[in-house]
């Protein structure tokens, strides 16, 4: 089984702050006043994190930061800031902790980063929108009344209503109204004869994708962040609790498109997420079922398939599929015409819930099933020959 990982990581970390070892770079002579965050932040550039964290912190308010790793390991990480540190200023704290994480990545990395984000600046600043509706959040032109229905009613009931679950965990429903469909489709277009135009090089959604494009790249990123906070992470925190999915915040979205004269099919894989809304938005083709083989932990990842976690879907243009990223899935050949799929990828930066593999792996569940079995039978084994001995 060929196994692929994305292009970027989850964390985006600015270049290094201080100088490898933990101590800031000097700065240039400043007048008296109130010292900057990195002068204040340096006597405690010894000081060790705690190893538990401080549960009766009430950390500050991140949101604002723009750039880093997402604000909730901020919030997060600042529990275990040293009792020295913890009441200081949030400026002060915040250079700390960003001098820590930076030294958790290689500097090829910070640079690969940091081009990502000048080639997404530069688009930003050139490219003129073909749709520019798309990049504020109308729900009644995005969505159809039925999902948006079960989206304020927010029940599992609600949602249950107008999806359809053919496998455990995967649910497929009708999602997108299909002017909204057209539209993203011309804005794609539009901007990849842009891109050819400028004789930019395209960054393409992860390495198993040859075509398509990142949305986020083109400034749809808060409209997508919204799509997610709004009306998918409702849905997860119902549908996916056991991978945090009412506590999603942050998210890669791109196009892939498949066809003649592009990704033909896609190899057996699972996402770099916790949850994976597909939604297909058009538009003529034929083939090109999506197939399930269950869902697996990093252990059990090349683990074989059991006949009942095998399912395939076709996909239906404006509607859904949500799953798990973990559930292993690829996709066949399209074999005639072109198909377009937005696909979103959810993320939850601080994952407490990997520690606990059982309860969403169906390895980790077959083999606790297993020895379970096992237990039950060696203890009616050891019955019956007590049994029998005392018989004797």
């Amino acid at each position: 089984m060929a196994l692929d990982a994305p292009v970027e990581r989850r964390d985006e970390v600015q270049i290094a702050m201080g100088n490898g070892n933990g101590v800031a770079p000097s700065q240039p002579s400043r007048p008296a006043g109130r010292p900057t965050a990195a002068a204040a932040a340096a006597p405690y550039a010894d000081r060790r994190l705690r190893l538990n964290p401080n549960a009766d912190h009430k950390p500050e308010d991140y949101s604002d930061v723009r750039g880093e790793y997402a604000p909730a390991v901020y919030s997060a990480l600042e529990r275990h800031l040293p009792p020295s540190l913890i009441d200081a200023d949030r400026d002060v704290k915040l250079h700390f902790m960003r001098d820590i994480l930076a030294r958790y990545w290689p500097q090829g990395e910070r640079n690969k980063v940091q081009r990502h984000r000048e080639y997404r600046q530069r688009i930003l600043h050139l490219y003129k929108p073909l749709h520019e509706e798309l990049y504020n959040m109308h729900p009644s032109v995005f969505f159809l009344p039925t999902f948006l229905e079960a989206v304020r009613s927010n029940t599992e009931e609600c949602f249950r209503s107008i999806m359809t679950e053919p496998i455990p965990g995967v649910y497929s429903f009708a999602m997108l109204q299909p002017t909204f469909c057209e539209m993203l489709l011309e804005e794609v277009e539009n901007f990849e004869k842009w891109v050819h135009a400028m004789k930019f090089k395209i960054m393409r959604p992860n390495t198993m994708n040859k075509y398509g494009a990142v949305l986020d790249d083109f400034g749809l990123e808060a409209m997508l962040n919204q799509f997610m906070e709004q009306f998918i992470a409702p849905i997860s925190k119902v549908l996916y609790p056991e991978v945090g999915g009412g506590t999603l915040d942050s998210h890669h979205a791109f196009i892939v498109e498949y066809g003649k004269d592009r990704d033909v099919e896609l190899g057996f894989h699972v996402d770099d997420s916790e949850v994976t809304l597909n939604v297909c938005l058009g538009k003529q083709f034929s083939g090109g079922e999506l197939y399930f083989r269950g869902i697996r932990c990093e252990n059990h990842v090349n683990s074989e398939t059991q006949h009942e976690e095998m399912y395939d879907y076709t996909h239906i243009p404006s509607w859904a599929v949500l799953h798990h990223g973990r559930h292993r899935h690829g996709a066949r050949a399209t074999s005639s015409g072109l198909r377009i799929n937005l696909l979103l990828w959810c993320r939850r930066e601080m994952k407490k819930y990997q520690k606990d593999f059982p309860s969403w792996c169906g390895e980790c569940q077959r083999e606790k099933r297993e020895r379970q079995s096992q237990c039950v039978k060696a203890t009616k084994m050891a019955f019956l020959r007590g049994s029998g001995g005392a018989a004797i």
